[in-house]
């Protein structure tokens, strides 16, 4: 990421309007979500870059786990909504499955997975899930 010379067209962080996206919740979305994460993050670094250059990609890589576990685990569409806090970013990732992400084992000789809910809790400030009837609310706070 590189950061450029603000001019008269930069955008001061209160007009970066929270942006939402929609997804079916295919296998290329997880791609989708992460582009339009990373258009979101350049966007913001425009008037607010980050305070260190690590978190870009900390974002991207939540952002690309959020997605690919309701592309897995939760049949049909997903969203996407990030925006920016006093502190940081808050990312918030809407599937139609009502059951809870719960950790589990990781094991690198088996190749299954089981990394992407314990990477989300060490690299988020914090982490809460609201579900429903409808679905479920996975909410993450990042440092920006």
């Amino acid at each position: 990421m590189s950061t450029e010379p603000r001019g008269d067209d930069a955008l001061t962080s209160e007009e970066i309007p929270s942006r939402t996206n929609s997804f079916v919740g295919e296998p290329h979305d997880v791609t989708g979500a992460r582009l339009a994460a990373e258009e979101f993050l350049r966007d913001l670094a425009r008037s607010s870059p980050p305070s260190a250059p690590e978190y870009w990609d900390d974002i991207l890589l939540v952002v690309t786990e959020l997605a690919a576990n309701a592309v897995q685990y939760a049949p049909g569409p997903f969203a996407l909504r990030m925006r920016r806090t006093f502190d940081g970013v808050h990312v918030v990732l809407h599937d139609t499955s009502t059951t809870e992400p719960a950790p589990r084992p990781f094991d690198p000789r088996s190749g299954g997975g089981g990394i992407g809910w314990h990477l989300i809790h060490t690299l988020c400030d914090q982490v809460s899930v609201v579900a429903d009837d409808r679905g479920k609310d996975v909410h993450v706070f990042m440092p920006w």
